[in-house]
């Protein structure tokens, strides 16, 4: 019998919690972040959560002050089920900023893909860039936040090449590299020569 490790990933309905009050958190910042601005800039909210929501849904089309419930549920429903992802991602060993750079793209494919599938929004690119920039800044508090919520509440498991250490090659992985020819893994010379 393998010992075992004394870290151990959490039970799923653990690991959902997690995710789910990472991704709070951090669509909870954004709101805050997205507020204040607002009240610095004079920029009117946006309706496009809710009316990508109402396409997804087959609705029809409704004034914006007929939507609000609507922007409120894909506002925060993305953010905070987009939180499961993250949880994972720091289970796995992706963790730290740049676990959340990484999760900042995830996050700014997510809302780009559901708003231009839906024909509701406008590719990022033909966006004036004084919004790509304000949308830039928001996601990014919301993918840092929620990330360091996530590392903090979800213990670090197994990284699929080994151990929690990521990167490092576990005995399972070192073996499968050495059969292979490799030294990969054993601190001898690999693909870059010496490690």
């Amino acid at each position: 019998m393998a010992p075992q490790s004394r870290h151990h990933p959490p039970a799923l309905p653990a690991l959902v919690a997690q995710g789910l009050l990472a991704g709070l958190a951090g669509v909870a910042a954004m709101t805050l972040a997205e507020k204040l601005e607002q009240a610095v800039t004079g920029r009117p909210n946006s309706y496009v959560p809710a009316h990508t929501l109402e396409r997804l849904l087959g609705l029809p089309r409704r004034p914006d002050r007929d939507r609000l419930g609507l922007n409120w549920a894909m506002h925060w429903g993305q953010g905070v089920l987009l939180g499961l992802v993250r949880a994972v991602m720091a289970q796995r060993g992706i963790r730290g900023p740049m676990g959340s750079f990484l999760f900042l793209n995830l996050r700014l494919l997510n809302d780009q893909s559901f708003e231009n599938a839906t024909g509701v929004g406008a590719p990022p690119w033909t966006w004036p860039a004084g919004e790509q920039a304000v949308d830039l800044l928001h996601k990014a508090v919301y993918a840092f936040v929620a990330g360091e919520v996530a590392d903090r509440l979800v213990a670090p498991g197994r990284h699929a090449t080994g151990d929690i250490r990521r990167g490092t090659p576990g005995a399972g992985a070192r073996a499968r590299h050495l059969a292979a020819g490799s030294d990969v893994g054993r601190g001898e010379t690999g693909l870059l020569g010496r490690a």
